[in-house]
């Protein structure tokens, strides 16, 4: 079978199967091992900072319960919102932890270790912008609008303001290396038609339980539902488990449909995440799933925390059949 030209590769929270997730030490480190894009998950602070960071929460990624222990909501959880940039600037960054305090990845970059700090939007655009200057080669962002509505209703609507610095910094136009991506259709909506903007834009899709919006993922993982989709947006990122399905025996995995009927809908798609530690059931190995995303599905991206050995995989396969 043949395989289409190489998918992008983006670097999910930047190479942060190494270093953690969303430092600047893993965006370089992504950058280094040759990513096309860096992701940046993007969340309000209190005094209406764009920092990138992946949940609306700090205290799984951070000591913010041993500088501020009082600061939790009743939910005994800590929310960047509650906290003003300078104030932030202040935590120590480590490895995501599980609510009892222990890795979520074991093998990856100790937890609670290093010397890690919060950065912004603005200044992770200009450090990429930067390496890519040095560099002489042009690494693009993918931005997430984390919890729109959820934002909203802390009274700040950070897509605007989002817009605005990306447009300051250059990206405004579909050509640009840029992907904007957000899991609240209806915001996408709302960046395309009342905002504006020329930007790509990207529906993210998970299940319905995770609460990432009120939208019915279900449904718009149906032809119907992408399609409308495709009026919209560029492209979907799926969890890539919903990209296959499993016999009876939880193995051999094949298409689940999804890719797809999402490019004949005129849509590119960018499933996530691929990690060499937390394969999906019917995978014996990274390599399994990799040349399953690009031999059989001809996925159009993929969202890996291995960057480098994603890279590597592909570059095998395209090289296999050129």
């Amino acid at each position: 079978m043949t395989i289409k030209s190489r998918p992008v590769l983006i670097a999910h929270r930047g190479a942060s199967g190494y270093l953690p997730e969303h430092t600047l030490a893993a965006k370089a480190l992504g950058f280094a091992m040759g990513a096309d894009f860096l992701e940046q998950d993007v969340v309000a602070t209190r005094d209406d900072e764009l920092l990138v960071m992946h949940d609306i929460h700090v205290d799984r990624v951070s000591n913010v319960a041993e500088l501020f222990p009082h600061r939790a909501r009743d939910d005994s959880r800590f929310y960047v919102r509650d906290f003003d940039l300078d104030e932030l600037r202040q935590l120590n960054i480590f490895e995501r932890v599980n609510a009892d305090g222990s890795a979520v990845y074991p093998g990856r970059f100790p937890a609670r270790t290093g010397n890690f700090r919060v950065n912004t939007l603005r200044e992770e655009i200009e450090f990429i912008q930067a390496l890519n200057q040095s560099a002489g080669r042009t690494v693009g962002i993918y931005p997430e609008i984390k919890r729109p509505a959820w934002h909203l209703s802390e009274g700040v609507d950070i897509a605007p303001q989002m817009l605005a610095l990306l447009h300051d910094y250059g990206y405004s136009n579909p050509d640009d290396p840029i992907y904007l991506q957000c899991f609240d259709a209806g915001e996408l909506v709302r960046i395309r038609e009342q905002l504006g903007s020329r930007l790509r834009l990207v529906q993210l899709i998970g299940d319905n339980s995770w609460g990432e919006s009120g939208d019915d993922y279900v449904s718009l993982r149906k032809p119907a539902g992408l399609q409308r989709l495709a009026q919209t947006v560029d492209a979907i990122g799926p969890w890539v488990n919903q990209c296959f399905a499993l016999d009876e025996r939880g193995r051999a995995p094949t298409s689940s449909g999804l890719v797809e009927q999402a490019q004949e809908s005129g849509l590119e798609v960018h499933p996530y995440t691929i990690r060499l530690d937390s394969l999906p059931d019917g995978f014996p190995d990274l390599a399994s799933l990799v040349h399953f995303c690009t031999a059989v599905l001809q996925v159009d991206g993929l969202f890996t925390d291995f960057p480098d050995r994603v890279g590597q995989l592909l570059r095998h396969q395209t090289a296999a059949v050129s």
